[in-house]
């Protein structure tokens, strides 16, 4: 009878201890560049998932959802302004001006505020799978506005996708005859529909502008748009009577969601492969769910997480499709 091997044992445990330092916050300096990134990959994973969270805590506390997502734009947009300007960067004028207008609109205006609006009436974890099916969304536009042919993997992940929504939902059939809910789902969808969308319109446009100083522009606008909506409506809160649960769910997501989880993700993209760098729209709807759980006490059903794992599923070979085709396209380009 052979003997376990306890030193190959020991030796895979180590191993995994090392994998896992890069992580340790307290030695990152040490590290090298591939490690930091994987470090700040980490942060936009958790940070990017818990701004769902923050979100839903907001809006518990203010009864104007769109005021809390105008305040919140406002601030970060101002954050990213002055850093930029800072740095001597021109303000944006001209021919730069109209696509800034249009991806704020679509961008921020509609898929921010209207998911942040939405999260009133639905649960914290549902809204961010919601939000993670954009691409879908992609390539059905692409089917009636590209010539291009469609890879064949993109139309297997949308049918795949479109399956994981058909089992989340199945278990809130009964939740369609509540009036909020089909609100709630129906303003989450068409935030989905607008960040596609932007999406491809920042693609087309990304060449006339500065896309980090272009980012703050939006923002800004977009929050003074958002705040102007706002006092329209009659939940409109003085700011001096805003709770203060609500301001710190505001602070929280301009400063982790907005300013530290963006620099992360830039420094992770410009350090690591794209997709690699694009697993956090996998991570987050994760993250979103398990602290849903944890903090609201949202239930977490089989059906919910089958349908979540096999539409992120759908979504991962969307985003490998077009990955592909567009390697594809830069080897017959450098040819």
């Amino acid at each position: 009878m052979q003997k376990p091997r306890f030193d190959k044992a020991l030796n895979a445990s180590t191993d995994a201890l090392k994998s896992l330092s890069v992580f340790n916050p307290l030695t990152i300096r040490k590290k090298g560049t591939r490690a930091k990134a994987l470090f700040a990959l980490a942060v936009v994973c958790v940070l990017w998932g818990t701004t769902w969270i923050a979100s839903k805590e907001g809006v518990r506390h203010m009864p104007s959802a769109i005021q809390l997502a105008g305040i919140r734009q406002l601030l970060g947009g101002l954050c990213y302004m002055i850093f930029f300007i800072a740095k001597g960067a021109q303000f944006p004028r001209g021919k730069e001006l109209i696509p800034l207008l249009i991806l704020a609109l679509l961008n921020f205006v509609l898929s921010n505020g209207l998911s942040t609006w939405g999260l009133k009436y639905i649960s914290s974890g549902l809204g961010a799978i919601m939000g993670a099916i954009f691409p879908l969304w992609i390539v059905i536009i692409n089917l009636f506005v590209s010539k291009e042919k469609i890879p064949a993997k993109a139309l297997l992940g949308l049918m795949i996708g479109f399956g994981g929504v058909c089992v989340i939902f199945y278990e809130h059939l009964q939740d369609f005859f509540d009036p909020n809910f089909r609100f709630g789902i129906l303003i989450s969808l068409v935030a989905t529909w607008t960040w596609a969308f932007g999406s491809l319109y920042t693609k087309k446009q990304a060449a006339n502008f500065n896309p980090y100083f272009g980012l703050g522009f939006q923002m800004l606008i977009a929050g003074a748009a958002l705040l102007g909506i706002s006092t329209t409506d009659p939940n409109f809160t003085p700011f001096t009577e805003i709770a203060w649960q609500a301001w710190a769910a505001i602070g929280y997501l301009v400063l982790f969601g907005s300013v530290i989880a963006f620099i992360c993700y830039l420094y992770a993209l410009q350090n690591l492969p794209t997709e690699q760098a694009s697993i956090y729209a996998y991570v987050n709807p994760v993250v979103a769910v398990l602290f849903g759980v944890m903090i609201f006490h949202e239930k977490i059903s089989f059906t919910l997480a089958t349908g979540g794992l096999v539409a992120l599923l759908g979504v991962y070979l969307v985003n490998k499709a077009y990955k592909k085709t567009a390697e594809e396209q830069r080897d017959v380009a450098d040819n």
